[in-house]
């Protein structure tokens, strides 16, 4: 495989570059609210995102988007990844948050709630994780139980993100407590006013989110909201899972060739004891392994997205592009945190942000213990007599 970028990619590349350098990374520090873009600066990145021609780059022609391959979004994402001055999920000024799953809705389905999503009519939240069922969804304990034309669905779901905005959720519930993640797991469409879902408080994270914790009280979800077939909900979900973990390398990507931007030009700068940081070994050395992981990365990234355009299956690759990418990220965060000693812990820098973002997604979407479990199967499987 070749891995060069094509030339409308690397145009797209810097185009991105300096949009980040020269008008993203000077609003640092004063453009969120929590994880939140601030209404008027949104407003004005998403005018200069479409302008770019950014908007909607992840949907499907077909429902209006661009239908942009995984490498070209894998770009698009590395570049926005240099920056604090985004939210570090879901960024905005990309377009609103579609998840795959939704394009197996029925027609009428779609038109109720995927088509006013695109035009940012509704919002949705994906409500999936609970208090004993986080790494291990095949584990949860909310089941939807067929009762007639309906289901009635019973539970609770923790650390759901945009709970208190979305207009309906995308849930998954256990529909055969027995089978697990192997066919016992279904995903239904949920309107949030539905009688018995109550918002029953959320919670403060170091990183400025507010997830909520949703109560559903026997819930009467019609059938026909149902998406795809019953006990099919994690085989969707996983049609988009492997999209998801190479989006966590791409930005991790951009996470750790900022935390170098940043701990190369202190360390010329800061003098100690006479000489600059930058000729001490013990600054020199975190450098390059930080800069030798990142050449390594990318490349992963990059072959795995290209792989998954050209329509190889990709969810080994996928698994170790995140447990990689998002483990050096931290590292290039913790590394750049320490060159730039007290002053990386204040909040007049971005370091301290990037280290605290970084650090949380090691947790979110797909801990490293996790990625290991699977890939130790996949390890055995291929390598072992």
């Amino acid at each position: 495989m070749d891995f060069d970028l094509p030339e409308e990619m690397r145009l797209l590349q810097n185009t991105l570059r300096r949009f980040v350098d020269g008008e993203l990374i000077p609003l640092e520090g004063r453009s969120l609210d929590g994880q939140k873009l601030k209404p008027e600066i949104e407003s004005h990145l998403v005018a200069r995102a479409r302008e770019l021609g950014l908007w909607l780059i992840d949907l499907p022609e077909e429902y209006g988007g661009q239908g942009l391959g995984l490498l070209a979004r894998a770009v698009v994402w590395s570049e926005l990844g240099r920056t604090t001055a985004l939210p570090t999920r879901h960024v905005p000024i990309l377009g609103p948050d579609i998840r795959p799953v939704m394009y197996f809705l029925s027609d009428e389905m779609k038109e109720r709630y995927l088509y006013p999503t695109v035009r940012g009519e509704r919002r949705s939240c994906f409500a999936q994780t609970e208090p004993d069922a986080g790494s291990d969804p095949g584990s949860m304990r909310t089941t939807a139980v067929r009762d007639g034309a309906d289901y009635v669905v019973n539970g609770v779901k923790r650390f759901i993100t945009g709970a208190d905005e979305a207009d309906y959720m995308l849930l998954m519930a256990a529909t055969d407590r027995s089978k697990g993640s192997r066919g016992g797991i279904s995903c239904f469409i949920l309107d949030m006013d539905t009688p018995g879902v109550r918002l029953a408080g959320f919670h403060e994270t170091m990183t400025g989110e507010h997830p909520w914790e949703i109560v559903l009280d026997n819930v009467r979800i019609p059938a026909t909201h149902l998406i795809g077939e019953e006990g099919g909900g994690f085989a969707l979900g996983q049609k988009w899972l492997g999209i998801g973990r190479v989006k966590q390398g791409a930005r991790a990507l951009g996470v750790t060739r900022r935390c170098l931007e940043l701990a190369a030009t202190y360390a010329r700068q800061r003098v100690t004891f006479g000489r600059p940081l930058a000729e001490r070994q013990s600054v020199q050395w975190p450098l390059v392994d930080s800069y030798v992981a990142l050449e390594a990365a990318e490349l992963l990234v990059y072959r795995t997205a290209l792989k998954f355009d050209r329509g190889l299956d990709v969810r080994h690759d996928a698994f170790t592009v995140k447990l990689y990418c998002t483990e050096m990220a931290w590292r290039a965060a913790e590394m750049c945190l320490q060159v730039h000693g007290g002053i990386g812990l204040t909040t007049d820098l971005p370091v301290e942000r990037l280290w605290r973002d970084q650090r949380s997604h090691l947790i979110t979407e797909g801990a490293p213990e996790i990625m290991r479990m699977v890939l130790a199967r996949h390890v055995l499987n291929q390598f072992g007599s």
